[in-house]
């Protein structure tokens, strides 16, 4: 277990680290800190999602049995991840910290920053962004140790559909680095965003239904029985698991009607969602 959880220890940061400092020396490129540090996050967080889909894929299209067939990628790379998880929450933490600083709610350039300062940002980035610090925190404290221990080498399936969720998180990427550079009015965006809203909705919002109609063909149930088949816990899970994806899919349709919408009308804003 200790091995691929290394892995991921250095991997993560190591091409986050990588990314940016290729940014900000390139003689080409000589991007501000600021601009290299958001770039790479999403850079990393796109990585991810194709290793994870990549990964999810081959699970579940390995095992025949959803219930008893297993494949050595589903435990590897559930521990190859968790770095990345503790990894994402810093780092969306020095996202937060420079757009503050952008903004001028740092202090003077080159000058020492108030007292409190830093606890000032680190409050308004819990604010903001508390639903996805508590999703990742129960990633790695509820989800790993549950995937680990309490599934005891079944459902192996079941965890590469959800690791295929992933699917969704480099468009939604691209759509934040296209809106921090203006580009929210060009075809690209609108492209990516269609994208987006289409990925999310399949590879997450019905993703949920899915699993339990698999499971209820498996058992030879019709779907609307298998609730009623299964443990509570696993039902209880389950909704824990997609309402924040139902949230999310909300702000990322909000998003989609602001930027379809006829010109003239007020211009679009960003859809505040994440992987």
């Amino acid at each position: 277990m200790l091995t691929p959880m290394v892995a991921g220890g250095v991997v993560f940061p190591g091409l986050f680290l990588l990314s940016k400092n290729t940014l900000q020396r390139l003689p080409q490129l000589r991007w501000e800190e600021a601009d290299a540090v958001i770039v790479s996050a999403r850079l990393v967080s796109s990585v991810q999602a194709v290793m994870a889909s990549t990964a999810g894929y081959i699970v579940s299209t390995s095992c025949k049995h959803i219930i008893d067939d297993q494949h050595w990628l589903s435990s590897a790379y559930t521990q190859f991840a968790v770095p990345y998880f503790i990894y994402d929450i810093y780092a969306m933490f020095l996202c937060h910290w420079h757009k503050h600083q952008v903004k001028g709610h740092g202090g003077d350039e080159g000058g020492a920053r108030a007292p409190g300062s830093t606890w000032a940002v680190a409050r308004g980035y819990l604010h903001k962004e508390f639903l996805m610090v508590l999703h990742h925190a129960v990633m790695v404290l509820v989800c790993f140790p549950l995937s680990v221990v309490w599934r005891q080498g079944k459902g192996d399936f079941f965890l590469g559909c959800l690791l295929m969720a992933e699917v969704s998180t480099p468009f939604v990427c691209l759509g934040k680095i296209l809106i921090q550079y203006k580009q929210q009015h060009t075809l690209l965006h609108k492209v990516n965003g269609a994208l987006m809203l289409l990925s999310f909705l399949c590879c997450r919002v019905l993703l949920f239904p899915y699993l339990y109609w698999a499971y209820g063909r498996h058992a030879g149930l019709p779907l609307l029985a298998v609730p009623l088949a299964i443990p509570a816990h696993v039902n209880l899970g389950a909704a824990l698991l997609l309402a924040p994806q139902l949230y999310w899919f909300f702000l990322i349709c909000r998003g989609a009607c602001r930027l379809f919408r006829p010109r003239g009308s007020p211009p679009p804003s960003p859809c505040q969602t994440r992987d």
